[in-house]
């Protein structure tokens, strides 16, 4: 059985959606549950601190939602590790916490941590993820508690990727925003290399490597034929928008079939 990238569903832009109004739709939980009965592999969301587009309500309700009806799917929280954020997630106990170097005020992602510089800033926090000390939400207990998987958000540099294991991670996330910009021939090449490089030294490492930011319909496909070892893809903005226009089930059949590896 071939193996290739699981698809999880960021599901921050329809939250932003729904957040111009106040009202309840389109809702969070309705559309995270189509798309995982569409197949996807499980679903993303980035809280930020001043709920903009994801709330804290919306991570227990999705807490449920996976826990309860699909519990075979993945959880994945990511967000720059706060007290505030990291009190979160020792509290829903996600199965992965996906860790950003986002300064509030971002309007998303942008680049990725330096592993080698703030590897003391990131190890007892790693350390903390593994080893939580709080006690899960009581609502949240009565179901199968995952151990908190810990990936770090880096880009495509082969040392950033290796130092990312010396300080305890189980992945890293490719910021692959860079390639996913660039329309130029010459320049997607190179920045495909690049990524398949920084992969490359991330397996050899022993890390599993997950990517995101910036894939579409397009672009997933040779990066996938680069990378057919990546486990996870997160893909939000560009899944929401297809969204609109094929349906959410669609979509995910869609990316799901794009995150399929050409056979050789």
């Amino acid at each position: 059985m071939s193996h290739h990238p699981r698809l999880s569903v960021n599901v921050n832009a329809i939250a932003q959606l729904r957040n111009r109004r106040d009202l309840p739709w389109p809702s969070v939980t309705g559309l995270a549950r189509i798309a995982l009965e569409a197949g996807a592999a499980g679903i993303t969301v980035h809280p930020r601190p001043d709920e903009r587009h994801i709330r804290r309500t919306d991570c227990y309700d999705l807490a449920h939602l996976l826990r309860s009806d699909f519990p075979n799917r993945e959880f994945n929280i990511e967000g720059y590790p706060t007290e505030e954020f990291l009190a979160l997630v020792e509290d829903i106990r996600p199965d992965q916490v996906t860790l950003v170097p986002d300064l509030p005020g971002q309007s998303t992602s942008d680049h990725g941590w330096d592993t080698i510089g703030e590897a003391d800033l990131l190890r007892p926090i790693i350390q903390r993820l593994h080893h939580p000390n709080a006690t899960i939400n009581p609502a949240l207990a009565a179901y199968k508690v995952p151990d908190m998987r810990v990936a770090l958000f880096v880009d495509a540099e082969p040392g950033v990727a290796r130092a990312a294991a010396t300080i305890g991670a189980d992945r890293v996330e490719f910021y692959t925003g860079p390639y996913g910009h660039t329309f130029d021939v010459t320049d997607k090449a190179a920045r495909l290399a690049e990524l398949g490089l920084a992969a490359d030294a991330a397996r050899d490492a022993g890390l599993q490597v997950n990517i995101g930011h910036d894939l579409t319909l397009e672009n997933l496909p040779a990066l996938v034929a680069r990378i057919p070892f990546a486990a996870e893809a997160s893909i939000g903005h560009a899944l929401t928008a297809d969204a609109l226009i094929y349906g959410m089930a669609e979509t995910v059949r869609r990316y799901r079939e794009a995150l399929v590896p050409p056979r050789s």
